[in-house]
C-alpha cells in the first residue's frame, strides 16, 4: 500500500464517518416533531426523564437510529464477505436468501413459541441463516457444472421464495400477519436499547472479525487457485467467512426484518472507492451502510408523517435497479 492511497484512504474513512456523524445527529432531530440542535445534544448529555422532547430522543428516536446504524453496518459487512468469498458480484443476504431463511425460522418461533426470549430468538434466527446458507451452497453445487456466481444466485432467491411462501403461510395459518409484517418490510421502529446492548457487541466483534480476515478474503477473490499459492487455505477463509456473514445477518434480522440490497449495493460502491483490498472494502463498507439504512429510516419516516413508509421498499428503490444493472453485465460477461 503506497503512502498516497493510505492518505485518500484514511480521508475517505474520515469524510465517511463524518457524514455518518452528521446523518445520525439529522435523523435525531427531525421527525413528526422536529427538535433543536440544543434539544437533542441536552438530551444526549444531561437526560431529564421529566422533559417530554428528551424522552422523545433517548427512548424513541436515538435507539431507533443507532438501531439502523447497526444493522446497515451488519448488512452492508455480510454482502462484502459474501462477494468476496464466492466471487459473485450479486451476493447478497437478501438476495441469496439468508434473510428468508432467518425470517422463517422468526415465524416459527412466532407460532409455536410466542413468548420465547429476545437472545433466544437471535439464535434462532443465527440458526435460520446457518441452515438456508448450507442448503443454498448444496443445492448449487448439485447442479451440472457446479457452483458459480450465476447458479448460486438462483439458488439463493429459489430458496427465498420458498421460505417466503411458507413464512406468509404461517402468518395466515396462525393469524400473525400483523406481527410479522414488520419482519417483511423490515424497519427499525421496535428497536430498544435492552436490543442494542445485546445486538451492538455481537455486530461489532463480527465486523472487527470481518475486517481481521480482509487480506486473506482478498486472496480469495482472486480464485483458490491463487489463493492457495499465496498460502490462503481457501476453504477455511471461505468457512470463517461465510459464518461471520450468517452472524451478521442473524442478528440484524432478528430486530430489523429482512432488508434486502444493502449487502449488494454498499460494497460496490466501497469497491469503487478504494479498490479490490478487502481490508478497505469492509471497514468503508460498515460506514456506509450505516449511512444508508440511517437515510433509509430517515427517508421511510419523513414520506408521509405521522405515517412511516416500510423501510425496505426505501432501499427497494434503489437496489431493484441496481442488482437488474449488474446482472446484466454479469451475463454479458459469460
Amino acid at each position: 500500500m503506497s503512502g498516497s492511497r493510505h492518505i485518500i484512504f484514511i480521508l475517505l474513512l474520515f469524510a465517511a464517518l463524518l457524514g455518518l456523524g452528521l446523518t445520525l445527529f439529522m435523523s435525531v432531530s427531525y421527525g413528526a416533531k422536529d427538535l433543536t440542535m440544543g434539544t437533542v445534544w441536552s438530551a444526549v448529555m444531561h437526560y431529564d426523564a421529566e422533559l417530554t422532547a428528551h424522552q422523545i430522543v433517548h427512548e424513541i428516536r436515538l435507539p431507533r437510529v443507532l438501531g439502523a446504524a447497526i444493522t446497515g453496518m451488519a448488512f452492508a459487512v455480510a454482502g462484502a464477505i459474501m462477494q468476496g468469498v464466492t466471487r459473485n458480484p450479486m451476493a447478497d443476504t437478501g438476495i441469496l436468501g439468508i434473510n428468508a431463511g432467518s425470517t422463517f425460522m422468526v415465524a416459527l418461533c412466532f407460532a409455536f413459541l410466542p413468548n420465547l426470549s429476545y437472545s433466544a430468538l437471535m439464535a434462532i434466527s443465527f440458526a435460520g441463516a446457518a441452515m438456508t446458507t448450507v442448503f443454498i451452497v448444496l443445492l448449487g453445487s448439485l447442479t451440472p457444472g457446479g457452483l458459480n456466481s450465476i447458479r448460486l444466485t438462483i439458488a439463493g432467491a429459489v430458496v427465498a421464495a420458498i421460505l417466503q411462501s411458507l413464512s406468509t403461510g404461517i402468518a395466515i395459518y396462525f393469524a400473525l400477519s400483523q406481527d410479522l409484517a414488520f419482519w417483511y418490510a423490515g424497519g427499525v421502529a421496535g428497536v430498544t436499547w435492552s436490543h442494542l446492548k445485546l445486538l451492538v457487541p455481537i455486530i461489532l466483534i463480527a465486523t472487527i472479525w470481518a475486517c481481521m480476515m480482509g487480506r486473506s478474503i482478498s486472496f480469495l477473490s482472486l480464485g483458490d487457485e491463487s489463493a492457495t499459492n499465496l498460502g490462503v487455505r481457501a476453504s477455511r477463509v471461505r468457512f470463517l467467512g461465510m459464518t461471520a456473514a450468517v452472524v451478521l445477518a442473524g442478528a440484524s434480522v432478528s430486530v430489523a426484518g429482512s432488508i434486502g440490497f444493502v449487502g449488494l449495493i454498499v460494497p460496490h460502491i466501497a469497491r469503487r472507492l478504494v479498490g479490490a483490498d478487502y481490508r478497505k472494502i469492509i471497514m468503508l463498507s460498515a460506514i456506509l451502510g450505516s449511512i444508508l439504512l440511517v437515510w433509509a429510516d430517515f427517508a421511510a419516516r419523513m414520506v408521509n408523517p405521522p405515517r412511516e413508509f416500510a423501510i425496505g421498499a426505501m432501499v427497494a428503490m434503489v437496489g431493484v435497479p441496481f442488482f437488474l444493472y449488474l446482472a446484466r453485465k454479469e451475463r454479458s460477461d459469460l
